[in-house]
């Protein structure tokens, strides 16, 4: 989502900057039990397990962020906001002519990366089993539980490789074939539930 914000920043020539205020998970929780109305505490860590500190090293548009440690966020951070909000404005993001050859060069990057591809061959497997399970004459109520069930399932495993909790599994990185199995291990016995036909 942030640099979808950048792109946007970039296309109207205006300035971009990101500030990370980075708070303990249980001072979210409290935070929020304090609140009128507030969240279910389970809702507050799968947010906080989603949210991305920006990375400049690896991210060049992220070059104008600030990190705010809480509880320390106080007066002291208020000169280096003060700076980076100054600095955006000042610098505002230059809009690119189109580049047709940094876009095929981005293209490539993004479809050889390992995620991008197993969330295009999990969606397929997903597509691919649903249309089994309509030939299999699944019921419609069913039907609609096993495509939310499978998008759950698919979803869970990009997310738990994304965060690195599947690394441990093998001494070397995980490849789609990996992923694939990993997914195909555990969607067969879903299945099952709705559909005896082996997979």
């Amino acid at each position: 989502m942030r640099y979808e914000v950048y792109q946007l920043a970039r296309k109207y020539s205006l300035g971009f900057c990101q500030l990370f205020l980075d708070c303990p998970l249980e001072t979210c929780v409290q935070r929020n039990g304090q609140r009128p109305g507030a969240l279910p505490a389970e809702t507050i860590r799968l947010m906080r397990g989603k949210m991305e500190e920006p990375n400049p090293e690896k991210n060049a548009w992220e070059h104008n962020s600030l990190t705010v440690r809480s509880p320390a966020c106080s007066a002291a951070a208020s000169p280096e906001l003060t700076g980076l909000l100054l600095a955006a404005l000042e610098n505002p993001v230059t809009c690119v002519e189109d580049n047709a050859e940094q876009k095929e060069t981005d293209r490539i990057i993004c479809s050889t990366n390992t995620l991008h591809q197993a969330d295009q061959t999990l969606r397929r497997i997903v597509s691919e089993t649903m249309k089994e399970a309509k030939d299999a004459r699944v019921r419609p109520p069913d039907l609609k539980l096993l495509a939310a069930a499978l998008n759950q399932l698919r979803a869970e495993l990009l997310q738990d490789l994304r965060l690195g909790h599947k690394a441990p599994l093998c001494s070397r990185a995980l490849g789609v074939p990996d992923v694939v199995a990993l997914f195909h291990d555990e969607k067969d016995s879903l299945v099952q539930k709705y559909f005896p036909k082996q997979h």
